[in-house]
Parts: structure tokens; C-alpha cells; sequence
């Protein structure tokens, strides 16, 4: 997630729609006084000696209501600052009223079945360990994401833009283009070694699994119209 008061701009970063590139690319463009979330470890070394994570904390570790539960030794930025994959109600919240009114605000979508078998290999990274696909949709509790919540509030539309995975770059472009800004660098290809790329998504489907993607994320796809 990027709030850049330099650029007055909101990105708000949804799953599996290549937002850790997004991320890179956009900390580039951004100022001092800036937000950017953290990234992973990994993702943080890839920026290490240009600007990255910054500005995020919203309060001290020790005011995070994980400490009612005992929870001390886990925190995260979710736990006292700004996040990635920050949902946009509580991203207006914890803003300015006129800053979220004025600032361009936009996020990124994708097609609800490819998304979901991208999300499948990343969750399951080691192949030693990983279910078949039928399996994750139907036991693994983090198999269903809300993506929908991120850039939606009471079930309307939050952002000025929603982006397309599937058109990701000249989507990128036109959402810099309305602040003024460009990137003349490629996004940078972040996670994708973790799916093959020659097995089609509709392969992994079978009737069922089909239509409990569809349930899943009705509202997505009535938004922008996607089919399997």
C-alpha cells in the first residue's frame, strides 16, 4: 500500500494481482514524507539502498490489541500501522477526511478463477506439500480471499480506478498518467516463479470448484463483467 502526499496518490494493494511489483516500481516515484508498506524480506532486499518501506507506523507496538491476546512476539504492520492489502475502509479512517476525498485512489483486479489458481501456488510454494487443487478450495481456510473489501465500501466502489491484472501495464500507465507520472522501467517480476506457466487455469477446474469461485466472488465478477 502507497499513500504518496508528493504525488497525492492512494494505492491500495489487493492479492495476487502482482502488487509487490506494483509496490517496487511505485516506492521509485515516491517522496520522503510518503507511506510505503513493508514488503517481505526478500522483496525489502530487492530495493535495499533506494527508498522503501517508510512513514507506515500509525502507533507503538505496545497499543496493538494483540496484546490482549498474548500475542506479543507475532506483530506485524497490521498490528499498529499501515498494511498491505489494507482494506479501504479502514485506509480512510486512519486519514485525513480531505486527503482520501482529493488524492487519485486506485487498485488493481483479476479474473476471479485465474486468481485463484495463482493464489494456489503461492500458497503452496513447496511442491512437497502442496494438496490438489480441489482439496485447497474445499479445506484450506485461507483459500477464499476478499480482494472485493479492499477497494469497495458497504459494497460500493471506493477507488477512481480499478485496473485489470490482464492489461496491468497500460492500466499502470493511465493511473500515473492522472498524477503526472510515468515509469519508464518494466514492473519488475515479482513472485511469479512460484506457478507454472503451461497449464491453462481453466485446467484445474471441475464443475464444483467452478462454481464455488463463482459464489465466492459474485461481486467482482458482476463488477467487471469477467467469466471463466
Amino acid at each position: 500500500m502507497i499513500l504518496s502526499h508528493e504525488h497525492k496518490f492512494i494505492f491500495l494493494w489487493t492479492k495476487e494481482t502482482a502488487g509487490t511489483s506494483i509496490e517496487l516500481a511505485l516506492s521509485e516515484l515516491c517522496g520522503p514524507d510518503d507511506v510505503i508498506t513493508p514488503l517481505t524480506r526478500e522483496d525489502e532486499a530487492r530495493r535495499a539502498g533506494r527508498r522503501g518501506a517508510q512513514n507506515w507506523r500509525l502507533h507503538s507496538w505496545w497499543k496493538s490489541p494483540r496484546l490482549l491476546k498474548g500475542a506479543w512476539f507475532k506483530f506485524s504492520a497490521k498490528d499498529y500501522g499501515f498494511y498491505n492489502h489494507m482494506k479501504a475502509e479502514e485506509m480512510r479512517a486512519n486519514i485525513d477526511p480531505a486527503v482520501w476525498r482529493s488524492y487519485f485512489k486506485f487498485a488493481f483486479e483479476r479474473n476471479p478463477w485465474d486468481r485463484q489458481v495463482s493464489l494456489y501456488y503461492h500458497r503452496y510454494r513447496e511442491k512437497d506439500d502442496r494438496p490438489d487443487f480441489a482439496t485447497f478450495i474445499h479445506k484450506d481456510k485461507k483459500a477464499h480471499i476478499n480482494n472485493f473489501g479492499v477497494y469497495s465500501i458497504d459494497g460500493n466502489l471506493a477507488v477512481d480506478f480499478l485496473g485489470r491484472f490482464e492489461t496491468l501495464e497500460k492500466d499502470l500507465r493511465f493511473a500515473l498518467d492522472h498524477v503526472g507520472l510515468s515509469t519508464a522501467e518494466a514492473l519488475p517480476d515479482a513472485k511469479t516463479r512460484f506457478r507454472p506457466g503451461s497449464v491453462p487455469y481453466r485446467d484445474h477446474y471441475d464443475e464444483e470448484t467452478r462454481n464455488i469461485v463463482a459464489d465466492w466472488y459474485a461481486q467482482e465478477i458482476k463488477l467487471l463483467g469477467y467469466e471463466f
